[in-house]
């Protein structure tokens, strides 16, 4: 018969359990963490062994955050979706100097003084979301979409660097970084190519794939490590600045990359990224640049974040990497705005951890600085390690048989010939009609940004418009289920399904049907600054040059470009038929006389019953108040749903006024 433990636990053996925890976790940080073992291997490893036969004895011993199960063994089924408290955002990037300096200009302008930065490695791994609970780590998640992640828990367990249990115990939500050794990844490698399996392209991908593992035991054979460097949320308010939380993160028993600086003007940032761009390499992680935040946290909350990516840091890349392959033909692509960009056609290559085949040339004025023709051998790299692009010729390579590329008059594409944009280097297709460009608009208008029609993806959209089905952005709306039948693919139930989604979508805001109008220069962000200052289609429509210039964010081009597509005539008939079937929302900028909330912060926190999260924030900025996402000194209000959290806590020892449901309820109206 299999020996199964004991139930009755003697106390000397629960004491001593809990000891030899406590005592192993304190080792395993000195030796994965602070590299400043106390004691041999060898007298680890009999601590350990000691701890493991105590829990097999006791099973009531074993708890989830023992250092025991740190080894894995558990075979996981699936990994469940995790909904992130806190939206998990990403920095956007800079490139050189001049673009920093652009960046901490805006920066400078918004607070009205010169800020501090500090600046911290970018560490090249797979981003990693922990939670505790009274000091003790309950839920780790990826990144995901930024609102949903996937619960890896029991694999980031085995992540040694990885506190179980915090040396405070308090609550609180983290961001790290995991990542793979260089050593460790070549060895992985090693044993993929015996084992005549497809090798990992880079650590990062060795990284991601290794926490997707569905076996924990091979999760923590691949020692995998993490540097934690954010606090999103903690018990009674986070530090004031940047700095003091990667100390206090230190203090907590967190892995926190030692190589920060705090920086005092742009000039130390220069310095802090040209120090450690040649010797990036030396170290055991990949680093692909530096990144620079803000380090007062009210500053921070003062500017806020776009849609995308804060606004209070951004990441400082460093030079791409390199290689050299072979143009093997230039080829024009023709965008949805009828822009033509050529495009080198390369011998695939592999660079920067993934395999390259096409590179972008720009335009005209870039083929001839470079003198680049069909056959000649060039140096790629990838621009922000994402875009493609030919850094220069090696000519000394030539044989004589490269060719010079011309752009040609007729582009079967454009259905008709392309045209240079006076003024730029940028070539353009003269019909702007041609079926290529018309089928990207119209995949364009139904796509996620803009209408995010459900089931209308590009595909869809092209047998409609060869069927002749739909030939302009309204043609959707009038759509009929017989029209659907007679489409390959589509039955009696796909039918009523897509029509049902086209339907759903008759409602649209501002911002997201300007999006979806394809106007040369007009994207997402910029539509949203247009439609929060005009408020309505009709006064955006109706706007002169002058006017939108007005707007922070449009420049002259934008504005030129915006009030030309109004004026065409196509333009305004399409939009006339459109607007039939569609209703634009306007943006309510109306405040309310005497609110309570004009010209305040208020922070909400916790679940309301009546009204979601979005819409509570619409309503304080309708009444001229501003939603904060964390409690400061600034914060005039905090509004505490059911459940609340740490905010409601650390507005009442800032002494920020806390308003119930119904009290915030009263004030709206």
């Amino acid at each position: 018969m299999a020996k199964t433990s004991k139930s009755v636990v003697p106390r000397a053996s629960s004491l001593r359990a809990k000891k030899l925890q406590e005592l192993l976790s304190y080792h395993g940080h000195r030796y994965y963490v602070l590299d400043q073992p106390e004691i041999s291997d060898a007298a680890y490893d009999a601590l350990m062994q000691e701890l493991l036969g105590l829990e097999k004895e006791y099973a009531s011993l074993q708890t989830a955050n023992s250092p025991t199960q740190r080894v894995g063994g558990k075979m996981l089924e699936k990994f469940e979706k995790i909904t992130h408290v806190v939206p998990q955002w990403s920095f956007d990037n800079v490139f050189g100097e001049e673009e920093f300096t652009q960046f901490h200009e805006r920066v400078k302008k918004a607070i009205g003084k010169e800020p501090m930065y500090v600046c911290e490695l970018k560490i090249d791994g797979f981003k990693i979301v922990l939670t505790y609970k009274k000091g003790l780590l309950v839920s780790a998640g990826t990144r995901g979409d930024g609102v949903v992640g996937e619960n890896v828990t029991e694999n980031i367990r085995t992540v040694r660097s990885i506190p179980l249990r915090l040396n405070k115990p308090l609550d609180c939500i983290v961001e790290g970084e995991i990542w793979l050794p260089k050593n460790e990844f070549a060895r992985i490698n090693k044993e993929r190519e015996k084992a005549e399996l497809p090798v990992f392209a880079n650590p990062r991908n060795a990284a991601a794939g290794s926490v997707r593992q569905l076996d924990t035991s091979e999760v923590a054979k691949r020692k995998l490590d993490c540097f934690v460097y954010d606090i999103a949320r903690m018990e009674g308010g986070e530090p004031k600045t940047q700095f003091e939380e990667l100390a206090l993160l230190e203090a907590l028993g967190f892995h926190v990359n030692p190589h920060r600086k705090l920086c005092k003007d742009i000039a130390q940032v220069v310095s802090y990224w040209a120090t450690w761009t040649p010797k990036r390499d030396k170290e055991a992680y990949l680093i692909d640049g530096v990144v620079i935040k803000v380090n007062d946290r009210a500053q921070q909350e003062r500017l806020g974040y776009t849609a995308k990516s804060p606004r209070f840091g951004t990441a400082y890349k460093f030079p791409a990497e390199e290689a050299t392959t072979v143009v093997e033909d230039i080829q024009l692509q023709v965008g949805r705005t009828g822009v033509v960009t050529p495009v080198a056609h390369l011998r695939p290559i592999r660079i920067a951890g993934s395999l390259v085949s096409r590179a972008t040339l720009h335009n005209e004025d870039q083929i001839a600085k470079l003198d680049v023709r069909i056959g000649d051998t060039v140096i790629l790299r990838k621009a922000g390690d994402v875009i493609p692009e030919v850094l220069r010729v090696l000519t000394d390579l030539r044989t004589g048989k490269e060719k010079k590329y011309r752009f040609p008059e007729y582009v079967e594409a454009c259905g008709g010939p392309i045209e240079r944009i006076p003024g730029m280097a940028a070539y353009r297709c003269v019909n702007k009609n041609s079926f290529t460009q018309l089928r990207r608009r119209m995949a364009y208008f139904t796509s996620k940004g803009a209408f995010d029609i459900e089931g209308l993806g590009p595909k869809i959209v092209e047998a409609l418009m060869k069927t002749e089905l739909v030939s302009s952005p309204d043609d959707f709306f009038t759509l009929k289920k017989g029209d659907l039948l007679n489409l390959e693919g589509f039955a009696e139930k796909s039918a009523d399904n897509l029509i049902a989604a086209i339907d759903e979508r008759r409602n649209i805001t501002l911002a997201r049907f300007l999006t979806s109008l394809s106007i040369e220069h007009v994207g997402e962000e910029t539509a949203i600054d247009i439609a929060r200052a005009r408020g309505s289609i009709e006064r955006v429509m109706g706007a002169s040059e002058a006017e939108l210039m007005e707007i922070d964010g449009v420049g002259e081009i934008v504005a030129h470009s915006l009030v030309t597509w109004m004026k065409n005539s196509e333009h305004k008939a399409m939009l006339r038929r459109l607007l039939k079937q569609v209703n634009v929302l306007a943006e309510r900028k109306r405040v309310v006389k005497n609110s309570p909330f004009a010209g305040k912060t208020v922070v909400l926190t916790g679940g309301l019953t009546s009204m979601t999260r979005d819409e509570a924030k619409a309503a304080i900025r309708e009444r001229g108040g501003k939603s904060g996402s964390s409690v400061s000194k600034e914060t005039d209000y905090v509004v505490a749903g059911e459940d609340a959290g740490s905010k409601l806590d650390n507005a009442k020892k800032l002494s920020v006024t806390v308003l119930s449901e119904q009290e915030f309820l009263k004030l709206l109206k």
